[in-house]
């Protein structure tokens, strides 16, 4: 354990939504159990908290909340940055990495509504979502439902629920769990319905290549089979280059120790293609095993799928081609 006497405050840089700081005080209670030291939080705000008015995938969803935090990190104004995976894109900065993964939370889809399950709901009801990922996958067994975008925190999501501007949201369960809203799940969809995004339901934690001091206190906070898990997921995100925005899905369990089980799809954007891939291996080649998942998919008709895509994208390369794959 770090001495607390010699040693400065871990400065986390977070986003300021009420997830993202339970999720930096979740991180920073961690920090204070394993290496008895002190954090400070310092919130950033990002380009994806300041765009609310549109669609992410409309303003080139790659990196939007996880940018100008990366940039602090880099410039040294603070020691660890907390994401949520499925936010972070497949190829991280130069200089950073993700020095933990921790344990994951429910990473299914959740179904809020006054509705009793998603299959319940009348023809023509609105679901109200941002991501591209859970529409396509939905509107590929309900072509008969309305999808409008829905932007904003979580609390502000089950507002405008409340409000009956939807008849129903999806939002992921681990940020609802977290917040203390598990009571409001009418449903958790299963997988072969709404395959989760790449890295639902776990955070990661980021720093700089070579930050020994930051590394020695996550080096006790790391999950291995989480860890194996999301390497896996983001194995295909990066064969793919692809963004939390795209409607790419992925999920890897571990069922038998060291053997990694994954699943991941591409779909159109209106669901009427779906592309699946299914492998499994040892959990030591996850990273290995995703991008041979993500090249089959692009081989069987998903290259075409998200040429289309990224051709009637407004802002379709938003990242500099300097990134490249990160050490997760």
């Amino acid at each position: 354990m770090l001495t607390p006497s010699v040693s400065p405050p871990v400065r986390i840089g977070t986003r300021g939504s009420e997830l993202a700081l339970w999720q930096a005080r979740h991180v920073a209670a961690m920090i204070r159990q394993t290496a008895g030291l002190e954090s400070e939080l310092i919130v950033i705000k990002t380009t994806g908290d300041m765009i609310l008015s549109v669609p992410l995938s409309q303003v080139g969803g790659k990196g939007l909340f996880v940018k100008e935090i990366e940039e602090a990190l880099i410039a040294g104004t603070i020691d660890l940055a907390v994401h949520s995976m499925k936010d972070v894109p497949a190829f991280l900065p130069d200089g950073l990495e993700i020095g933990a993964i921790l344990a994951r939370e429910d990473p299914r889809d959740a179904f809020i509504s006054s509705y009793a399950s998603f299959s319940a709901l009348p023809s023509g009801a609105r679901i109200g979502t941002s991501s591209l990922r859970r529409m396509a996958q939905l509107k590929k067994q309900r072509p008969d439902l309305r999808f409008e975008s829905l932007r904003g925190n979580v609390g502000t999501r089950l507002r405008k629920l409340d409000e009956k501007q939807v008849d129903a949201i999806i939002l992921a369960a681990a940020g609802l769990i977290r917040l203390g809203f598990a009571d409001r799940i009418r449903e958790y969809l299963p997988l072969d319905l709404s395959l989760p995004a790449v890295g639902q339901g776990a955070l990661g934690l980021e720093c700089r290549v070579g930050d020994h001091r930051i590394r020695k206190i996550l080096d006790g906070m790391h999950d291995p089979e989480t860890t194996a898990c999301v390497q896996a997921e983001r194995g295909v995100l990066s064969a793919l280059d692809g963004g939390c925005q795209l409607p790419i899905a992925a999920h890897a369990t571990i069922h038998n120790p060291g053997q990694v089980e994954l699943v991941a799809r591409i779909l159109d954007v209106e669901g009427t293609t779906l592309l699946e891939e299914r492998r499994s291996g040892p959990t030591g080649d996850a990273r290995r095993l995703g991008e041979e998942v993500g090249k089959r998919l692009l081989a069987m008709g998903g290259q075409k799928i998200l040429d289309t895509i990224l051709s009637s994208s407004p802002n379709p390369h938003p990242d500099p081609p300097s990134r490249h794959p990160g050490t997760d």
